[in-house]
């Protein structure tokens, strides 16, 4: 199972194939995403990080069918494009931003690959602000909320899910305080939940440091326990343990895209250890 093609085509969408010889494991995802993109509109464009993410998303499917229906989450899914990879093979996804525009392109999307997308999966796009309180407002008959609110029965089966992935969505501190916040709420109930998150280190010049640092990813990692610390052991209250995970033994299945050496993937737990 492999990513031949990475392109884009004469509109500029995204375009990602996988092998051409036909068979069971052949199918192509079409996504519409913006070349560029300002802050606010950053989910409407296809960032190096989520196409790492779709490679280890696609891996885990070839390897293993321990994808295969379960109910996953991902947050700040920008485009969709990993959420519906998981969409093959998952009971059910949800997949969620913040902002009508981007959750309308998340909603396209989907209708374009609605036919390489399971038929027996349940897909959903929803809103999801990071700032906001969880579990999400409930208003069953607001029109305001209809295409993209939460009812009761998706809010209980989420908290079932065992997969959470996110790419691209440590940029901000504010953002990173919230995102763990959230993911505290969602995780706390279910041990067995697990995060697989990507992200590129960003570098900045800064005068306090008078140095190229990346503040934003120093500020991620100072919310994670190294899960092979010994002190780890000695952890009484739950913490977000997490493990870098080795992109040399990942295939690149999707071409055409520089991985770079400052993306990484880490699996991030929540949990308690005894003493």
């Amino acid at each position: 199972m492999e990513a031949k093609v990475c392109s884009l085509d004469e509109d500029g969408d995204l375009i990602l194939t996988r092998r051409k010889k036909k068979s069971q494991d052949y199918f192509v995802i079409s996504v519409q995403h913006n070349i560029t993109s300002s802050i606010p509109r950053v989910g409407l464009q296809v960032w190096r990080a989520e196409l790492v993410l779709a490679d280890f998303v696609l891996h885990m499917m070839y390897k293993s069918s321990m994808l295969h229906g379960i109910v996953a989450i991902e947050l700040g899914a920008g485009t969709g494009l990993v959420g519906m990879l998981l969409a093959r093979v998952a009971k059910a996804v949800f997949i969620t931003d913040h902002g009508d525009e981007v959750l309308q392109n998340c909603s396209e999307n989907i209708h374009i690959n609605a036919g390489v997308l399971s038929p027996k999966a349940c897909v959903y796009v929803r809103e999801l602000d990071w700032n906001n309180s969880w579990p999400p407002q409930v208003l069953e008959n607001s029109l305001s909320q209809q295409r993209y609110g939460w009812s009761i029965s998706e809010i209980e089966e989420i908290q079932r899910a065992s997969l959470l992935v996110a790419a691209d969505v440590i940029y901000s501190d504010d953002l990173t305080d919230a995102f763990f916040s959230l993911l505290k709420l969602l995780m706390c109930e279910n041990p067995e939940k697990v995060l697989y998150l990507a992200l590129e280190k960003r570098y900045n010049f800064t005068v306090d440091n008078f140095d190229v640092v990346a503040n934003g990813y120093s500020h991620f990692c100072s919310y994670l326990k190294d899960d092979e610390e010994d002190d780890i052991e000695n952890e009484c209250s739950p913490s977000f343990v997490g493990k870098r995970i080795n992109l040399t033994e990942i295939p690149q299945y999707v071409v055409e895209y520089d991985r770079g050496k400052d993306v990484e993937i880490w699996q991030i737990k929540y949990e308690k250890r005894k003493p």
